[in-house]
Parts: C-alpha cells; structure tokens; sequence
C-alpha cells in the first residue's frame, strides 16, 4: 500500500504531457466475516468528484475536490487545496464485481466482498 503523503503522475502523452499532484487520502481496511471495508478520508470531495475504478487487479481511488471560491485573500493556509488519488493491489479473493461504495461527510466507505468460494463453508456430512 502507498504510504506517501503526496504523489505525482504525469497524464497525457508527447508534447502535451503535464504533471497533476495528488494528496493520498489517510485510509483504515477492516476485514470482516464477509470481506473487508476501506475507508479513506477525502475532506472537500463529494459524491459527483469521486471515482473508483478497478482495472488489472488494482483499486483506483481519485476525489476531485470542488473548487471553494474563498471571500478574501488567504494570508495563512494549512489545507492543501490538491485532489485526492490512491491506489491498492486487490487480492484475487475478492470479488471485483460486487464492490460497492458510499461517500458521507468526506469519507468514503468501500465494501469488498470476499468471493463465495473463498468463504469458509460448513460441509454435511452424509452416512
């Protein structure tokens, strides 16, 4: 898992190319019974800046934060007004189709089902 505070990643091709800086949102996973959640803290981004994608085994996280128009001149800021980009290696045993994904009050909660025939099953036994 990326544990970098800010990334960069070049986007375009040739000429054209420029580089888009990202800030890597802080990110708890908890496995359950049923699969694990991923929870990553994206203040700013709200459900229409969000996309997660899952391409090649990889979970591509990316918040786009709306831009706040601000009342004056900012003299002292601590906030880095960078979109948020993070990206996890998924283990085959979880089942890519059935992932879902809920954003509330700038945290994004994933659910990553584990895939039924990893799940641990209890077997009848017969005479």
């Amino acid at each position: 898992m990326n544990a970098l505070t800010q990334t960069d990643q070049q986007t375009g091709a040739g000429n054209g190319t420029k580089r888009e800086s990202y800030v890597t949102p802080v990110a708890n996973i908890l496995e359950t019974a049923d699969g694990y959640l991923l929870e990553a803290e994206m203040p700013g981004v709200n459900k229409e800046g969000l996309e997660v994608t899952v391409e090649n085994g990889e979970l591509v996280i990316v918040g786009r934060r709306s831009d706040k128009e601000l009342p004056g001149t900012a003299i002292y800021r601590e906030g880095r007004p960078l979109d948020f980009r993070r990206v996890f290696d998924l283990d085959p045993s979880i089942d890519t189709g059935k992932i879902t994904a809920k954003m509330e009050q700038g945290i994004l909660t994933l659910t990553l089902p584990k895939a039924e025939e990893v799940k641990p099953r209890r077997i009848k036994v017969t005479d």
